[in-house]
């Protein structure tokens, strides 16, 4: 992902502009994926989407700043008139627009019976990466991946039906970092020795005979390695699995955009549950094996072993983006299940239950079966 130059500056504030009228019939537009333009519902009409930015002229910002000022002077609502909507199901909150309701959670299915509320301030978004695929597209995704699924309950297949299928931009924190650690290891070095060993050959005799064995020596090492990380990508929703989001990857964030509210007209937003400190924390998590390949290459020799590593992290930037996905869930036996479709390439990940008395049914045919091939292959 191209990126601009490092601010400590507050940063940009929300736009005012959230009704984005129709220039044909004056109704509320939508943002359309399929054409990335602005779309009317209702007569068609089609408009460019305001004040869309491109990903190099994105600033990042450093991290220490922000945290140390405790986010003075840059928290604020996703947009003004941003309503925001609690689960009592599943604990997720979720961000609309008017027209736009709250109905279902797109996490867990369970109907919202909350009332709104204006929504509470946050990092703005600095960037958000348009969705390109359609609900259709993505209802047609579904019922593929759902082809392929075997002994699924009906439940699941309702899952299809576009009223079920919701289109939601989740939170992710980017972060760049320099690193710079140092080592304590141990490199391991090769040697072949001759071991001999006695045996019974076939005629029962004993013999010696001889082969070659590798053994190691081990020698101390320490140093220091330097390393370089951009848009580490960290998830801050909790209310997909993070398995899930790893594995609808890659996002194509080459295309993302300066955040604009027009792109969330017509779908939900999260809220991020993951905070900025503690993303990072996860991202030292993700660099850590990286700096460790770098550890042993620099031991080098033919084995190593990495006893203690001491890292520092300097230039830390953070960026916050917001990523569209089409989810749907449902809940079968007290127990929920998501089907979601990266709403950038199309991929599709999810869980599903095993029917029981579909797979009954099966193992009831098949006991049929055979026992009509034995009928008939004794009256032979």
């Amino acid at each position: 992902m191209a990126a601009g130059g490092v601010t400590g500056s507050p940063l940009p504030p929300p736009k005012d502009t959230e009704h984005f009228p129709c220039p044909g019939c004056s109704a509320s537009m939508k943002f359309d994926p399929a054409t990335g333009m602005m779309k009317c519902p209702f007569c068609g009409c089609t408009a460019p989407v305001p004040a869309a930015g491109a990903a190099e002229k994105l600033p990042r910002h450093l991290l220490e700043e922000c945290l140390a000022t405790a986010h003075q002077g840059q928290l604020q609502p996703l947009t003004p008139a941003a309503l925001e909507v609690h689960c009592e199901g599943c604990g997720g909150s979720v961000t609309f627009h008017p027209p736009e309701v709250a109905g279902s959670c797109p996490f867990c299915g369970m109907a919202i019976v909350a009332e709104p509320k204006a929504a509470d301030p946050l990092l703005a978004p600095d960037a958000v990466l348009p969705a390109k695929v359609s609900q259709e597209r993505a209802q047609a995704e579904v019922r593929q991946w759902l082809s392929t699924r075997w002994f699924a309950p009906n439940a699941l297949k309702r899952m299809a039906r576009q009223e079920a299928i919701h289109g939601v931009y989740l939170p992710f924190w980017s972060y760049d970092a320099d690193t710079s650690s140092d080592y304590v290891g141990e490199r391991g070095e090769h040697y072949w020795e001759t071991e001999y060993y006695t045996e019974t050959d076939d005629q029962g005799h004993t013999v010696q005979r001889s082969r070659q064995v590798q053994r190691t020596n081990w020698y101390p090492a320490a140093g220091h390695v330097a390393q370089s990380f951009a848009d580490i990508l960290i998830a801050a929703s909790r209310s997909v699995e993070e398995k899930k989001l790893n594995a609808l990857q890659p996002w194509g964030l080459e295309a993302l955009c300066r955040y604009e509210p027009a792109y969330l007209a017509g779908f939900k937003a999260q809220r991020y549950q993951v905070e900025l400190s503690n993303g990072f924390e996860e991202a030292k998590g993700v660099m850590a094996p990286a700096i460790e390949r770098s550890v042993c290459g620099d031991i080098g020799g033919d084995e190593q072993r990495v006893l203690s590593v001491d890292t520092r992290y300097a230039n830390v930037t953070f960026q916050h983006l917001l990523l569209p996905v089409w989810i749907g869930a449902f809940r079968f036996q007290s127990k929920v299940y998501q089907v979601v479709v990266n709403a950038s390439t199309g991929e599709v990940q999810g869980e599903r239950p095993y029917s029981a008395w579909k797979i009954s049914l099966l193992v009831l045919a098949i006991a049929l079966i055979v026992a009509l091939l034995v009928l008939f292959g004794g009256q032979r």
